[in-house]
């Protein structure tokens, strides 16, 4: 089997690359050129894994990637990803987010319509939930430019599945995070940030919203859900979430106890870090991924973000460390 993933450097593409290579498949990924290489997600495997240049806002660059490799199945899982910056830069979310959808089934439908395509869908689609939890039937409300792209990418989705006969499917995954998320999300930011204060290396956490509630899972459970998907006799959509929320508060005390601190003496609130348009809670419902796919989340809140701290601990006193080894040899 060979799989081809967009966004292979990121947190979700590297679990699945791992997952996929464990499975015995040939995988390739496609990466943006760029004159500083970042492959610290995959470092591991890197040898293992065929990456070839291309972009999600470039047809030809996608249709030469679809072509050569003649996948089995496509995982798109790139995007601009952080809410945040869709408000600064909408086009270039829409452009890669949304059209970059397009791109990659025109290049499918053209050069490998047998393929099998996965399209990473978001929670953020439901923004202002019309019903809680979200089940695959509940309509969409995007609060920001991100979820609006996504909303074209998941629509754009089932129209080829609808109008080209493509097995095309989309993973409606919840807030999913791992030691390998970016700093810039919340999860992260409080983990790493946690990390540095029981250092000693800072002492204040700024934050926004933290009444904002979450469907929060590990990311390696996810895109296990994700290659599930692509293994039915039929393509379909899935809410992939646990079911459980937690508030960004709830977030905090776990990341502090969690190294013996109070997040009350640390966290100070940042109001510019309020988004214009808040999504107070979101909650999937996965009644339909656990009943056909047999998915279950093993992973829980608690547990997840003990495990982000743990490694983001090791990896500050790893820095930490070398920096005073520098500083005795110089």
């Amino acid at each position: 089997m060979r799989a081809l993933i967009t966004g292979i450097t990121g947190q979700d593409g590297s679990y699945l690359a791992e997952l996929l290579l464990a499975k015995g498949y040939e995988v390739f990924g496609i990466v943006r050129r760029s004159s500083v290489k970042k492959f610290e997600r995959i470092e591991t495997i890197v040898d293992d894994v065929e990456l070839m240049e291309g972009d999600l806002t470039d047809q030809s660059s996608l249709d030469s990637a679809i072509y050569a490799v003649q996948p089995d199945e496509v995982y798109n899982l790139a995007a601009q990803s952080f809410v945040p910056v869709s408000w600064n830069q909408p086009v270039l979310t829409a452009d890669v987010t949304g059209l970059g959808v397009i791109r990659i089934l025109e290049a499918i439908r053209r050069h490998c319509p047998t393929a099998k395509f996965l399209q990473a869908s978001s929670s953020e689609m439901f923004g202002k939930v019309r019903e809680t939890p979200q089940t695959e039937k509940t309509p969409f409300y995007p609060r920001s430019p991100y979820g609006a792209a996504k909303v074209f990418g998941h629509y754009i989705t089932v129209n080829y599945r609808e109008s080209y006969g493509l097995f095309a499917c989309s993973a409606m995954g919840f807030n999913h995070e791992s030691p390998r998320r970016g700093l810039e999300f919340v999860t992260r930011k409080v983990t790493h940030q946690v990390a540095k204060i029981k250092c000693g290396l800072a002492a204040k956490l700024q934050m926004g919203n933290l009444d904002s509630k979450r469907d929060w899972g590990f990311a390696g459970d996810y895109v296990r859900a994700m290659w599930m998907i692509l293994q039915q006799p039929q393509p379909d959509d899935f809410v992939l979430a646990t079911g459980k929320t937690h508030s960004v508060r709830e977030l905090l005390e776990v990341a502090f106890s969690a190294v013996g601190l109070d997040w009350q003496n640390h966290v100070e609130i940042d109001t510019k870090l309020i988004r214009p348009a808040e999504v107070d809670v979101l909650c999937g419902n996965a009644t339909k991924a656990r009943e056909k796919l047999g998915w279950e989340p093993e992973v829980g809140f608690e547990q997840l973000i003990k495990m982000m701290v743990q490694a983001d601990l090791l990896q500050v006193q790893k820095l930490q460390n070398w920096e005073l080894n520098s500083s005795a040899v110089q």
